[in-house]
């Protein structure tokens, strides 16, 4: 029980506890890791100056869920944000819209052992992260309440200072355009086990080292899309870009493929799929180049997010490979 008589030592050991959860749940909100580190520093804090506000009706974790939710949307109006359109430029066959994930500029992958306690792993895929950046922030703030947390109306409604009545009508308009970002061939894929997505990783760093493009060709699906946020894996423009279709992401990674450059490649996971960090040596040195997150369906592989070595850090992933050192 959080009392205004408690010193900041046993105040840190009640909610501590719930640090992991609660940078999930930002993490959910806003996309990036980096962001919601910092608005868990800000909900702790103003738990600390509000704990004389604290009257016990709700649980410890259900009060800091609340000042996270609003920390978050506080930020929000402070940063507002703007998912670019699908007007940016992209060479993508139209059969595979809607936006691919890298439309979100500041989307970061997250590392699986981050997310052992997320309450569903659907919830923290790249897919559903990017796509839940569409909606306002009221409309996300709802959606992750009731359908991911598992709050009822009159909670959400609580914690947002509104009315269940209108919880509900955020909600449904919430679930309808979620629906409209995500790809609706998501649920047509069947779920690879981990045994059959090591096998297809292995396959597919095994021809990317050997810049084997029959093999490869092999491991990835003819309808495979590719996504490139900004400064990641040799895209240098200022926006996310991304392509489709086997021959054109062959064709897009012929500069490595078939030039002079070796590849060094570690696996990881995040996000709860396959990743592979990739290391490219030129000038004689090995350099980090960039995390490409996978998603392997039917025994290849349907998605490659490419993001910047920037993340590496916070995979653990060193700043060479360990053979180069």
């Amino acid at each position: 029980m959080v009392t205004d008589t408690m010193d900041e030592t046993e105040f840190a050991e009640l909610t501590e506890r719930h640090r992991r959860e609660l940078r999930v749940h930002c993490y959910r909100f806003l996309g990036s890791l980096d962001e919601a580190e910092d608005l868990v520093q800000e909900t702790f804090l103003r738990a600390w100056r509000g704990r004389d506000q604290y009257a016990g009706r709700a649980s410890v974790r259900a009060w800091l869920y609340r000042i996270a939710t609003n920390a978050c949307l506080d930020f929000l109006d402070r940063t507002p944000r703007v998912v670019p359109s699908v007007d940016l430029p992209v060479a993508v066959d139209s059969h595979l819209a809607p936006r691919p994930a890298a439309a979100v500029p500041w989307l970061q992958p997250a590392p699986d052992d981050l997310l052992e306690d997320a309450i569903s792993r659907e919830t923290v895929e790249l897919t559903f992260l990017a796509a839940v950046q569409y909606l306002s922030p009221r409309q996300r703030a709802v959606l992750i309440l009731r359908d991911v947390v598992g709050w009822s109306a009159k909670e959400t409604a609580i914690a947002l200072e509104t009315t269940p009545a209108s919880v509900n009508s955020s909600l449904q308009r919430a679930r309808a355009e979620l629906k409209e970002q995500l790809p609706s061939r998501r649920t047509e894929w069947r779920v690879a086990s981990s045994g059959e997505e090591r096998a297809v990783v292995s396959r597919y760093i095994s021809a990317i080292t050997a810049a084997d493009e029959t093999t490869l060709a092999k491991v990835l699906r003819d309808d495979v899309r590719c996504s490139h946020q900004p400064g990641a894996g040799g895209h240098d423009g200022p926006h996310p870009t991304w392509y489709g279709g086997r021959a054109t992401v062959l064709e897009g990674w012929a500069p490595v493929l078939r030039g002079p450059m070796e590849l060094s490649m570690i696996p990881t996971r995040a996000n709860g799929v396959p990743a592979v960090a990739t290391y490219l040596r030129h000038d004689g040195r090995f350099h980090a180049f960039a995390l490409n997150v996978l998603r392997v369906a039917d025994g290849q592989v349907a998605e490659v997010t490419t993001f910047a070595p920037a993340v590496f850090p916070a995979f653990g992933l060193p700043p060479v490979p360990p053979e180069a050192e």
